[in-house]
């Protein structure tokens, strides 16, 4: 039953002009390899991604890994010799096991095909302590083979219908050359080819893309075959990188490679860390932070690409995207973090399908298990569970409608188009920053520092047009409520928690500061905050009356799944 308002709604005295708001931020979330979705605290941190903060993809890397035994060239006999099989066979008993709890948990996996198989590889052990394989297949066919089988498993198993709504990505980052790649950007290619000819012959509606690249650069170092160092020298030594040209890397060489051969890009798919590692003249790379709009400006770049390319229709999804690409940087456990993410998925939203943030969790082991509770990992929340400032901001991001109402300096004003239900964010990005974006620092002793900055900042607005009496929760995440990381450090950094630090870091982290705003007799909403530097702010129904915020047309709820 849709509620009456007791007037026209007006935003700040102004009638909104709705726009759509795609929720760009929990379309799809990462995490770091298959194998780690088998732990129990994986898929409970999943659960809780796809619940409170709306996740409905996942992608990760290590689908065809040694570890997760999906091709099979002996019998794995153990204390004797393992006995050679007649003919590789595959199995997907640990894949189905990871498949049917994203699926169990209301997602849906975001598929990333990769790495080769040992037995496949041309090259062994590239990177990660887990070791993985990051090379062209020994022989083309054998890989097909391989994704064939897989993806007819999945066929059977989940149904055409289901699989239809998977994005399939060929690899990860092969621009990476020797460690995500140890081919040429033509092999490359030519697995691109190989591989979306075998998918679209299983069924020509799966949907496959690439090239899953890495960040943007402002010179030629990847315009060859392979990486060369020697051409990022400038970048290196440049003054202000943001001056510099930043483009897409084999965004351009993909299309055209397709084009000319007829092959299909469904979708087109990058990374958009906002940072870059140049090398200088001896070696040594020098880490650059871009301006706090970089995102939003790389996006800008990707969506003109995609509308004046032989592919016009082609989605944009950002597979990787957080503050830096490192799993080490303690901006990931902060405050900071927060609000800095919240103001770029707001400007990014209507120029991607999805952005996924790298990662969902902390349990993640390229470099093996993190070093103390809070070591800089790019999770929403820790190895213990614990919700950092991240996680919050991403819940108040997940309780915006699909509807903006108003596009403001300070945040956004929403409404859903299912239930009318009025929501709002609010952030303070401090003015003391400018354009300054944020640099990785060593440690959380140093990160801390960004607290200094200011001013704190007055959010005022005026909604009219709800039902009078209405009661909408105000949540503020700022430096003494939800600040986890923090009261871990205030404890003496522990490296061990025990039960009793768990406890109470969990209280901590889950204090967020909360009070009530009523709408008055008049219809009217004042929302009158005072956020200090870098607090997040969420406004929206109270849980157990939400359905009283709800104002005249609301529109029936569109797609809920990323766009096919």
């Amino acid at each position: 039953m849709t509620e009456q308002a007791t007037s026209a709604l007006l935003i700040d005295g102004q009638e909104p002009a709705e726009v759509r708001l795609h929720h760009v931020w929990n379309e799809c979330v990462g995490a770091g390899r298959a194998n780690e979705a088998l732990r129990a605290d994986w898929q409970a941190h999943f659960r809780e991604a796809v619940q409170v903060l709306g996740a409905r993809h996942v992608r990760f890397h290590g689908l065809f890994h040694d570890d997760m035994f999906v091709y099979r060239t002996d019998d794995g006999g153990g204390f004797g010799p393992n006995q050679p099989l007649p003919e590789p066979v595959y199995t997907f008993a640990y894949v189905d096991k990871v498949f049917d709890a994203i699926l169990d948990a209301g997602a849906r996996p975001f598929v990333e095909l990769g790495f080769m198989p040992r037995e496949l590889a041309t090259q062994t052990e590239t990177l990660f302590w887990w070791k993985a394989h990051c090379s062209p297949p020994k022989e083309m066919g054998q890989w097909v083979a391989l994704v064939d089988a897989t993806v007819r498993h999945w066929i059977e198993r989940y149904g055409i219908d289901e699989v239809r709504q998977w994005p399939f990505e060929v690899w990860n980052e092969p621009n990476l050359v020797p460690h995500f790649w140890t081919g040429t950007r033509t092999e490359y290619f030519e697995l691109y080819e190989a591989t979306a000819r075998a998918i679209k012959a299983i069924d020509p509606r799966l949907r496959v893309g690439g090239p899953s690249t890495s960040v943007f650069v402002p010179d030629a170092r990847y315009s060859g075959e392979t990486h060369d160092p020697s051409l990022e020298v400038e970048t290196a030594v440049a003054t202000d990188p943001d001056e510099l040209d930043w483009q897409p890397v084999w965004i351009h060489e993909l299309i055209e490679y397709c084009a000319q051969r007829g092959l299909p890009i469904d979708f087109l798919s990058t990374h958009l860390y906002p940072t870059d590692y140049a090398a200088d003249s001896l070696g040594n790379l020098k880490a650059i932070t871009r301006q706090k709009d970089a995102t939003y400006v790389d996006l800008q770049v990707l969506r003109t690409i995609i509308e004046n390319s032989p592919y016009p229709d082609a989605e944009l999804h950002i597979t990787e995207w957080s503050t830096s690409p490192s799993s080490r940087d303690a901006i990931h456990d902060t405050l900071f973090a927060a609000a800095y993410i919240v103001r770029a998925f707001l400007k990014g939203a209507p120029l991607a399908d999805s952005i996924s943030y790298w990662t969902f969790t902390d349990v993640f082991e390229e470099g093996g298990g993190g070093i103390g509770p809070f070591h800089g990992g790019f999770g929403f929340v820790n190895e213990n569970g614990l919700h950092k400032p991240t996680f919050h901001a991403m819940a108040m991001l997940h309780r915006l409608g699909d509807r903006l109402l108003a596009e403001l300096p300070d945040g956004a004003i929403t409404r859903s188009s299912a239930t009318g239900d009025v929501s709002a964010i609010f952030y303070n990005y401090p003015a003391d920053m400018g354009t300054t974006g944020l640099a990785s620092r060593n440690g959380y002793a140093e990160t801390r520092a960004l607290a200094e900055m200011g001013p704190e900042r007055r959010v005022r607005h005026r909604v009219e047009g709800l039902r009078p009496g209405t009661e909408l929760t105000v949540e503020i995440l700022d430096w003494e409520h939800g600040n986890v990381a923090e009261a871990w450090y205030q404890m003496g950094a522990p490296l061990n928690i025990t039960r009793e630090q768990t406890a109470e870091l969990r209280h901590v982290a889950d204090g967020l500061h909360r009070s009530t705003l009523t709408v008055g007799d008049d219809g009217v909403l004042d929302i009158d905050l005072t956020l200090p530097a870098w607090a997040v702010a969420s406004v929206a129904p109270t849980l157990a009356r939400a359905a009283a915020c709800r104002i005249p047309g609301a529109l029936r709820p569109r797609g809920g799944s990323i766009r096919h």
